[in-house]
């Protein structure tokens, strides 16, 4: 590994990170993270990224500054990036790497003159990243290694890494997670389970409505005094309240907190049933109990980390489908998926001298 530059000045060394988009995607980065804070102990790491994504780097340890951009999508915004830039070189980078995979995101190192810019190849970006990774197209890695193999030279194979990779980890202290459920009208000391029925890209990841309701009633049967909360975007809050509307009990907070707060309140969870989207990454990432599940997603690409994790999968011969909605109307890989395959492996959660019979197993 060549050796970064020496700090000038009397200033901190520090390495930049231009995180993805994505809430999930920036989760499965964090491995990254812990990589670089390991090679080089003497930086501080900062982080370039969205505001929604901000709260998320807020629960890493090893990240020291969180710098929030507003550029909006699509937008060169030429004067802004200038502006944006004179402050990263201000604040003297070592190396950065881009996690981004657009061109106007490799212009910021550039122009902010750090030296060592590392990233993919992608949108026409040589010259701008000098450290380039090339991702196989016909074998793609999984999210967590596509992300970490940047923390290694571009021709070393990152499959020989893939058993001594770190997991994503996430972490939130007690007083926080207390005050986010108060302030969300949860009971601090009753135990909680978390439901996440929202996703990303239209109807076709989610779980339905009516299973969600189904196993509330079974989870609530079986332990009358725990809370079920429904959490998500504001995006999120219609199905939510359909949930609701037929388990009245559960307590519907999309749209009502922010990602702060949902990062918090997970924190304190028993367990998630999660469909493949961002908060099931948070959760994963905080070492909850995951019970994830997957229709036109590969589970393999994107899997939990958590100690205890499930995940439900019909792996049908379609996936994975273009467009927002099923393109063959019926919906099947995740209708098929019934609530009663989910309430096997919940169930010892709930009775807390039961140990759960694997740690981590794949329903297909």
């Amino acid at each position: 590994m060549n050796a970064l530059v020496a700090p000038t000045g009397g200033k901190p060394k520090r390495l930049l990170i231009i995180s993805p988009n994505w809430i999930g995607d920036t989760v499965m980065a964090q491995p990254l993270l812990q990589l670089l804070k390991k090679q080089y102990p003497d930086h501080l790491i900062d982080v370039m990224a969205p505001g929604w994504v901000a709260p998320v780097l807020k629960a890493m340890s090893e990240v020291d500054t969180v710098l929030e951009t507003s550029f909006l999508h699509g937008a060169l915004q030429w004067k802004e990036r200038r502006r944006f830039a004179a402050v990263l070189r201000q604040r003297g980078y070592d190396a950065a790497y881009i996690l981004s995979n657009t061109i106007k995101f490799a212009l910021l190192p550039w122009m902010a003159g750090i030296k060592k810019r590392v990233g993919y190849c992608g949108e026409s970006r040589y010259g701008l990243i000098n450290v380039m990774h090339h991702n196989d197209k016909a074998n793609p890695l999984p999210m967590v290694p596509f992300y970490a193999a940047l923390a290694f030279p571009p021709k070393q194979p990152i499959k020989d890494q893939l058993s001594r990779l770190p997991k994503p980890r996430l972490s939130v202290s007690d007083d926080v997670r207390r005050v986010a459920m108060e302030e969300a009208g949860l009971d601090y000391d009753q135990p909680l389970f978390c439901f996440s029925p929202g996703a990303e890209f239209g109807s076709k990841k989610r779980w339905p409505a009516s299973h969600f309701a189904e196993l509330a009633r079974r989870i609530l049967q079986e332990n009358p005094g725990i809370q079920i909360a429904l959490l998500g975007s504001a995006k999120d809050a219609e199905v939510c309240l359909e949930i609701q509307q037929m388990v009245p009990e559960l307590h519907q907070l999309a749209g009502k907190t922010t990602l702060d707060q949902a990062v918090a309140i997970i924190a304190g969870a028993i367990g998630i049933v999660s469909n493949d989207s961002g908060l099931l990454h948070i959760a994963s990432a905080l070492n909850r109990p995951v019970f994830a599940i997957y229709g036109p997603t590969d589970p393999d690409h994107a899997p939990p980390f958590s100690d205890v994790s499930y995940r439900f999968s019909l792996r049908p011969s379609c996936a994975p489908c273009d467009g927002r909605d099923c393109p063959l109307i019926h919906h099947a890989c995740m209708q098929n998926i019934l609530p009663e395959t989910l309430w096997k492996p919940i169930q010892p959660l709930l009775t807390p001298t039961v140990i759960p019979p694997d740690l981590e197993i794949e329903v297909e």
